[in-house]
């Protein structure tokens, strides 16, 4: 039996004093996270994290590259997460529906309201970057 393959991205955004933005979806478990989401057929994932970030935060991405790809088990599915890194020089704007909260945080202080595994993924991620 074949296992569904799903695609995503998450974006690591970064602001001028290497803070990353993190959001809080209105749904779900509330934590912190990187902002993503789904890609569209045929989408690259640079354009899918431009996308993404935008329609949650309002925030534009620049100087985007690919990091990685990770492979995730999601429910029977294969879900492959394509990191994708940049800056911006936006504020966050949220609309209250889908992202009720976006924030920067530096790496040093983090939200406690996180998955465990996150903070050392973003000190790995914003050190491929930085390459």
């Amino acid at each position: 039996m074949r296992r569904p393959r799903l695609d995503g991205v998450r974006v690591l955004a970064l602001d001028a004093g290497g803070r990353v933005l993190l959001v809080r979806h209105s749904y779900g478990s509330g934590k912190w996270m990187p902002p993503g989401g789904g890609l569209n057929r045929g989408e690259e994932a640079v354009t899918a994290a431009r996308r993404e970030l935008l329609e949650e935060t309002g925030c534009t991405l620049a100087d985007a590259r690919l990091l990685m790809v990770a492979t995730e088990d999601l429910v029977g599915a294969s879900n492959h997460v394509h990191i994708v890194a940049g800056w911006t020089q936006d504020s966050p704007h949220v609309d209250g529906r889908e992202i009720v909260e976006a924030r920067f945080f530096a790496l040093d202080a983090l939200p406690s309201r996180m998955a465990a595994r996150l903070p050392g993924e973003l000190q790995l991620w914003v050190s491929e970057y930085a390459r």
